[in-house]
């Protein structure tokens, strides 16, 4: 039940956009805000970031345009008085701030509570050596590691683990001065990059080319818990997460071995004491079924936000929910509406979390991907299938690609070294290599991709070479339904039957290709996401449109009061949160105009 002394409580968020902390930190705390007011209790946000919607009037009761640190956080826990805080909602940065006022007193000179995950457990899933010892006692793997404070301990730690090595800094976002190191000369040279972020810096053996899986993990104090999703990034360990391709649910493990990791989850959550959402990160080695846990996120993520967007699950809202007292049980599902938040959302579709780059605004700059993050936004594309996912991504991160296939030819001299070395085009130098005649086992070896999703690449290639071997008056109708169904846009279509060049004009071309595609009656359908596989009527405001359906899920009427809003699709440099505040605004209106 509801903690009834909670009157007014203090969230935290975020502060400025940065590489790893961008707007799914205001849409989690945004979610936060919203449940305390449903609860009737008074709000009180700290955030100097002006473009965010939390920030909006009529969101928070109060609001604090200063910086999340904790000098300042004390001087309006001394004005504002509150009976709670809530860490979780504001990213590396709240949580950094939180556990700080903890260490100095503040928060027990002024009896706030912590709401949620107590402050122990962030800093037992923040303090590297902490986490190690916490998860030794369940014995439970973690990645081999030392904690060092200066460059000579770093040196002996790497030599006795033997290289390659990882250099993480600790309570660093974003993979902030981390790096691998294959030699003591460039362990120098990343150690020195990493105490000038951190004090401690930690020495990890490296694991790079296994797995990297994720599940979101929600518990209550009662006990109860629940794997909402799990995920699984397209690119092998080595690549920080925010760098991958992220396909929810997880392609290519076993029922077994899905299982064996959602058990460890449960078990890892429970011991450390988190109430309310956390993301769990492995290491997974496919040959051996071997794992690590690479670390434990006790707060919102960029991970919780997509698994909220792609299972319908609302985690901010039901982990704010949790932090109150309330119990899973307790809480209504928000896709039913009718049965209880205690349960697993079931997916019957494919989402494709895609991240851009804005690396050719700056020169000189390296576009060799890594453990640190550089990706500056990210879309997310449903599909009924991974092929139709990863087409749809790759189209809506604006860079001006088309597809996995049809795109403007890259320019590179030696494909084995672009396969080798990731750099934010290397989706398309599989493209160019496949093309070229390359195998699938060939770019395993030089990718460590898994071959189930290069197997899946493969059959785009395969059915944009079977177009190539058409022209539009012999492309026949199960040909150009299966190309559809698998992600293919009518102009891509055109431009493999050769239709660019035999008109000259891609919009005409395009335009062909449509009026033979309805012609053969081969339609889209709008799908809602139902995470309950059909058992119940779902109610979920996200559509996405497919060719691989066969009726629509809702019904449209046409009378004429209808809006459509245009957001501004992935965050880039120039164009970022802001705009999101200036879409929700707008809907409000319309909204209130009936």
């Amino acid at each position: 039940m509801k903690d009834e002394n909670i009157k007014k409580v203090l969230l935290l968020g975020s502060g400025a956009l940065k590489i790893g902390e961008a707007g799914e930190f205001d849409y989690s705390g945004s979610q936060a805000l919203k449940a305390l007011r449903e609860e009737g209790i008074e709000t009180v946000l700290i955030n100097p970031n002006i473009a965010t919607v939390q920030t909006s009037e009529g969101v928070a009761d109060q609001i604090y345009f200063l910086p999340v640190q904790p000098y300042f956080v004390e001087r309006v826990i001394q004005k504002e008085n509150p009976d709670g805080i809530l860490l979780s909602f504001g990213g590396q940065t709240a949580l950094n701030c939180g556990v700080e006022l903890y260490r100095q007193g503040i928060l027990e000179k002024y009896n706030v509570k912590v709401l949620g995950t107590p402050v122990q457990a962030i800093m037992d899933t923040e303090d590297r050596e902490l986490f190690v010892e916490k998860l030794d006692e369940i014995n439970v793997k973690t990645i081999k590691s030392e904690a060092c404070e200066n460059i000579e301990q770093a040196r002996k730690a790497a030599a006795e683990l033997g290289y390659p090595v990882i250099i993480r800094a600790a309570y660093a976002l974003g993979g902030l001065g981390s790096g691998f190191a294959d030699n003591e000369e460039e362990l120098n040279k990343l150690a020195e990059k990493a105490f000038s972020f951190s004090p401690q810096v930690l020495v990890e053996k490296s694991l790079k080319g296994w797995k990297e899986i994720e599940y979101e993990v929600v518990r209550d104090r009662y006990d109860n818990c629940i794997t909402v999703c799990n995920m699984e990034n397209f690119d092998p360990l080595g690549i920080h997460t925010g760098e991958s391709i992220v396909i929810a649910p997880s392609q290519t493990l076993s029922n077994s071995e899905y299982h064996k990791l959602r058990a460890l989850a449960i078990k890892i959550i429970r011991h450390i004491g988190i109430v309310g959402e956390c993301n769990v990160q492995y290491a997974f080695d496919p040959k051996s079924e071997d794992y690590r846990v690479i670390e434990v996120n006790a707060r919102l993520s960029r991970s919780s936000a997509l698994a909220s967007k792609a299972t319908g699950y609302p985690l901010a809202f039901v982990a704010a929910k949790l932090g109150m007292g309330y119990g899973l049980f307790e809480l209504k599902n928000s896709v039913t509406k009718t049965t209880s938040a205690f349960f697993e959302p079931a997916l019957d579709y494919v989402v494709c979390k895609i991240p851009r780059w804005d690396l050719s605004k700056f020169r000189g700059v390296d576009k060799e991907l890594g453990s640190s993050m550089k990706s500056v936004g990210e879309v997310m594309a449903i599909g009924r299938n991974f092929e139709e996912a990863i087409q749809k991504g790759l189209r809506m991160i604006g860079q001006g690609m088309h597809g996995f296939v049809e795109n403007k030819e890259l320019e590179i001299d030696d494909i084995d070294a672009a396969l080798r070395e990731p750099t934010d085009k290397r989706v398309f130098v599989i493209s160019k290599a496949m093309h070229k005649g390359y195998t699938v086992d060939q770019i395993h070896d030089l990718t460590k991709i898994d071959k189930w999703f290069l197997e899946k690449l493969k059959h785009i290639i395969d059915i944009d070479e079977a177009m190539k071997k058409c022209n539009i008056n012999t492309l026949d109708q199960d040909l150009l339904r299966t190309a559809k169904v698998y992600g293919f846009t009518d102009f891509q279509v055109a431009r493999a039957v050769g239709l660019e060049q035999e008109l000259g004009n891609m919009h005409k071309a395009a335009l062909l290709v449509r009026n033979k595609r309805k012609s053969y009656g081969i339609l889209p359908v709008v799908k809602q996401i139902d995470t309950l596989a059909a058992e119940y009527p779902a109610q979920t405001n996200y559509l996405y449109v497919t060719y691989a359906g066969v009726k629509s899920d809702i019904t449209f009427e046409n009378d004429h009061r209808s809006i459509i809003v245009l957001g501004s699709g992935a965050y880039r440099i120039g164009s970022s949160v802001e705009f999101d505040w200036c879409g929700v605004q707008a809907l409000n209106t319309i909204r209130k105009e009936g």
